[in-house]
C-alpha cells in the first residue's frame, strides 16, 4: 500500500477551520516545530521531491494543507500538513491564529484517523510538542511520533531520545491518556525509519482489514 502514499498529489489549502473539505475519507495530520523536517519528511514519505514545501520563513506559513494519496477519482485518504510552530519571531496574531486553528482541527475532526508528531530527535518533548499531544491524545487516536534528523546522534544518543519521547509518553498512559503513543527514530537523509513510519500510516488509512480495497485502490491507474 506504500504506493497509495506514491500517488499522493496536491488538493487543496485552507486557513480557517469552515473552509475545511467536506470529505468522508481518513485524514492523517502532520504537525512538528518549525525546522523539524516534517516537509522533507513528507517529501520522502510520498517519493516526492516538491510534493510539500516549507516556507522561506520559518513559522510564517499558517495554512492547512491536503494531499490526497491513492487515485485521483477515488482517493483513499489525505495527508493533512499542519503549519509549523514554535518560531520565535511569529507575530502574536500569527500565533493565536495558530492555536485556534491547530487546537480545534484536532480535537474535533471527526476525519481524523491519527497524529504524525514530528520532533527533532535532539530536543524531543519541548514545551509546544506536549502542547499537541495534550490537545489530540484526549479524542483517544493515536499519536506517532518521528524522532527526525536522527543522523546527526551517535548511536547511543539516539538510544537515549528515543527512550526519552517513550518515557515521556508513558507518563501520559499514567494520567490516563487513552489512544496509543508510539515513537521511532527517522532521518530523511539516511532514509533512516522509513519502512516503519510507511507502515503506520498505512495502517491509518485503510486498516489491516481493509487491505484488499487499498490494494485495488493502488492498482487502479490515476486519472
Amino acid at each position: 500500500m506504500a504506493l497509495l502514499l506514491h500517488q499522493a498529489r496536491f488538493f487543496t489549502t485552507v486557513n480557517h477551520l469552515r473552509d475545511l473539505p467536506a470529505t468522508a475519507r481518513p485524514e492523517i495530520a502532520f504537525a512538528g516545530r518549525s525546522n523539524a523536517g516534517k516537509s522533507t519528511a513528507i517529501n520522502l514519505l510520498c517519493n516526492q521531491k516538491r510534493l510539500a514545501f516549507a516556507s522561506k520563513t520559518p513559522g510564517r506559513t499558517q495554512h492547512i494543507n491536503y494531499f490526497a494519496v491513492g487515485t485521483a477519482d477515488d482517493p483513499a485518504g489525505y495527508l493533512v500538513d499542519l503549519p509549523g510552530y514554535g518560531y520565535a519571531e511569529v507575530p502574536e496574531a500569527s500565533k493565536q491564529h495558530w492555536e485556534v486553528l491547530l487546537s480545534q482541527y484536532l480535537k474535533t475532526r471527526a476525519q481524523l484517523r491519527g497524529l504524525i508528531l514530528m520532533m527533532d530527535a535532539r530536543r524531543p518533548l519541548t514545551e509546544l510538542d506536549r502542547r499537541m499531544i495534550e490537545w489530540f491524545a484526549p479524542t483517544g487516536r493515536p499519536i506517532h511520533a518521528l524522532l527526525t534528523k536522527c543522523d546527526k546522534l551517535t548511536r547511543q544518543e539516539c538510544v537515549l531520545a528515543l527512550r526519552t519521547a517513550k518515557k515521556g509518553f508513558d507518563e501520559y498512559k499514567q494520567q490516563g491518556f487513552e489512544g496509543e503513543l508510539s515513537a521511532q527514530l527517522f532521518s530523511a537523509l539516511k532514509r533512516v525509519g522509513l519502512d516503519e513510519a510507511h507502515a503506520v500510516i498505512e495502517n491509518w488509512i485503510v486498516p489491516p482489514a481493509d487491505t484488499s480495497a487499498a490494494d485495488e485502490a493502488a492498482e487502479r491507474p490515476a486519472r
